[in-house]
């Protein structure tokens, strides 16, 4: 068992939260606390009446309920049901407990959308582990200070990223135990590696497992069931610990605000290993729909899975339906129906929705964070909007919208005072949620929860103004405001008007030092293919759209750096305007 998800040691960490203000509903499954029930006479709780929430459930459910429907598939070599889905999940967790791992043990995984993950989510916690998913995009480096951090027994990696987790391996070799390495093969583009006799292969070591594995359920809705690594550096990695009930919530909230109905087809373009897909690798199972695996994400590959197999929705950072949106028209086909898609991670430009449902996809807006399972609140459309102008129209269907309906909470206010601002869409104050789909914590990092659950709210970090109608509009992540002479500058204000500039395809605003101003708006810009622009354009189509003093006073042609999800990694480009200098102190040294 990971030391730290035994009793006594949970215990600690669990008083440190709640010293600060945090009282989940929940965590009196796991303490003293008297319940107001056990004075009624005649009440009790007992099995017939209370079992601890848990997606698990889903994939049971599933494979009685939509046992001959198709729950993956994956290219040309896979198609499952559910029922076999469910047998498979059994066999793997089976085969683990074989391997020794028990109840609070972490297994890792280190690979693309692709099957395996997808019954990993189950297989794992119905051995009563806790799954890890690593991001695809790491480096051995950092996969090996994940894994030590985390202290994984297993690891599961993709054929095609054996290079990067076996230099992990070898970068732990002082550790106490190496993490088992689990090879998963990808039949379809490579032949098979020959691997050590120390490493197993996948669909081996589940054919080794028994089908009648008793499902090992959580003891309580508390108990860990998934980490997920947000950012973090060699010394201090942040692994945002979900539990049982949040996952079960989340994965029933997810779809809802996808708009899902029953047996819907899901494309996987939402990495599976960022927050657990937005927790739908559960919530699909929920509903009897059907998985369908991608590899890689690509606008060709879109529209073929969408025309094979009819996907019903989908999911994407902005920066995938800007990539729609500027595929060529060689890569695209006639959508079979409309699809819904769903966005989050960045505010969309309004422009960018309208053109994506010009080729068929109707867009939905969502907002949510690693720490909340992924989504808690998503712009939920009126019907009165459809008669609206168009610019109007998608003005509001880019906002953030209101929290789903297992959010307890979530406010605008001052991060110093506490106090909630006006909700007149002017007033900037920090978003903060509550309630049951808050993380449990972050792993082994007491001072960093207690920081987050500050006055007994999770503090996002992200500024927002609530707009009269009760719909929220994130501003700035509290970083990444710039400060120019005073004035407050929301980069993602910047950032929409130039990608309204027909010629550019992607743009980041950062802060620049300045000795006269303190800060000045510095733009990345991305151009089309083909398209020739300058910084002066660039400068005065921003004026043309905007105060002056909000318009970028400088202007770098560059391909961005963006994270596997398509989230604009805004740290680099603060480092590499921060070397720039300042403007004002060049300007004085050329006059000089």
């Amino acid at each position: 068992m990971n030391p730290f998800f035994n009793i006594s040691r949970f215990n600690v960490w669990l008083h440190a939260v709640k010293r600060v203000g945090v009282q989940p509903r929940y965590l009196s499954q796991i303490s003293d606390d008297t319940h107001p029930w056990q004075s009624m006479e005649g009440l009790m709780r007992s099995s017939a009446n209370y079992f601890p929430l848990t997606p698990i459930s889903f994939l049971d459910r599933a494979a009685k309920v939509f046992r001959d429907r198709t729950s993956v598939v994956y290219g040309s070599s896979v198609k499952f049901t559910w029922e076999q889905t469910h047998n498979r999940c059994l066999k793997m967790a089976s085969a683990l407990s074989q391997l020794g791992i028990s109840r609070g043990d972490v297994v890792a995984t280190l690979a693309p959308n692709v099957p395996a993950v997808q019954e990993l989510h189950f297989a794992v916690p119905i051995a009563g582990a806790v799954l890890c998913t690593l991001n695809t995009r790491h480096d051995s480096a950092m996969v090996s200070v994940l894994l030590r951090h985390s202290e994984a027994k297993i690891i599961f990696v993709d054929q095609q990223l054996l290079d990067v987790a076996q230099g992990a391996l070898d970068l732990l070799a002082d550790a106490k135990t190496k993490p088992l390495l689990i090879l998963i093969p990808d039949p379809d583009n490579l032949p098979p590696p020959a691997t050590s006799p120390n490493v197993h292969e996948y669909e081996t070591l589940l054919a080794s497992g028994r089908s009648d594995f008793a499902i090992k359920w959580p003891l309580t809705e508390f108990d860990p069931i998934s980490v997920n690594y947000t950012s973090g550096t060699t010394s201090q990695p942040k692994g945002v610990v979900y539990n049982h009930r949040g996952a079960y919530l989340n994965a029933i909230a997810t779809p809802y605000t996808h708009e899902m109905g029953s047996m819907p087809t899901y494309l996987w373009t939402v990495p599976m290993f960022h927050c657990n897909g937005w927790s739908l690798t559960w919530g699909v199972a929920a509903l009897g729909g059907t998985n369908v695996c991608l590899r890689r994400v690509s606008p060709k590959d879109i529209f073929e899975n969408i025309s094979l197999h009819k996907v019903t929705h989908m999911s994407g950072a902005p920066t995938v339906l800007n990539m729609i949106v500027n595929s060529p028209k060689s890569d695209r086909k006639p959508l079979p129906h409309k699809v819904e898609i769903t966005t989050g991670g960045s505010p969309p430009p309004p422009h960018i929705i309208y053109k994506m449902e010009e080729l068929g996809f109707s867009v939905s807006h969502i907002y949510g964070l690693t720490e909340i399972h992924g989504p808690c609140m998503s712009c939920l459309r009126k019907p009165e909007w459809e008669s609206l102008p168009p610019d109007e129209r998608f003005s509001l269907k880019a906002r953030q919208g209101v929290e789903h309906f297992f959010t307890q909470g979530i406010d605008i206010r001052d991060p110093d005072t506490m106090e909630r601002v006006p909700d007149d869409g002017k007033s900037l104050g920090e978003i903060m949620i509550r309630g049951n789909t808050v993380m449990s914590g972050y792993l082994k990092n007491v001072k960093a929860t207690e920081e987050a659950f500050r006055g007994g709210w999770f503090h996002t970090g992200d500024l927002a103004v609530r707009h009269p109608d009760g719909y929220i509009e994130v501003k700035d992540r509290m970083k990444d405001i710039i400060i120019s002479g005073g004035e407050n500058i929301c980069s993602v204000e910047v950032e929409r008007v130039l990608l309204s500039h027909p010629a550019v395809f992607e743009a980041a605003v950062v802060a620049r030092p300045d000795d006269h101003w303190g800060q000045t708006p510095c733009a990345f810009v991305k151009l089309k293919e083909g398209c020739s622009l300058g910084s002066e354009e660039i400068i005065n189509f921003c004026r043309d759209h905007l105060p002056h003093y909000m318009a970028p006073r400088t202007v770098i042609f560059e391909d961005l750096p963006t994270t596997s999800t398509g989230k604009i990694q805004k740290f680099v480009l603060r480092g590499k305007a921060k070397d720039l200098g300042s403007l004002c102190q060049i300007k004085s040294e050329v006059a000089v």
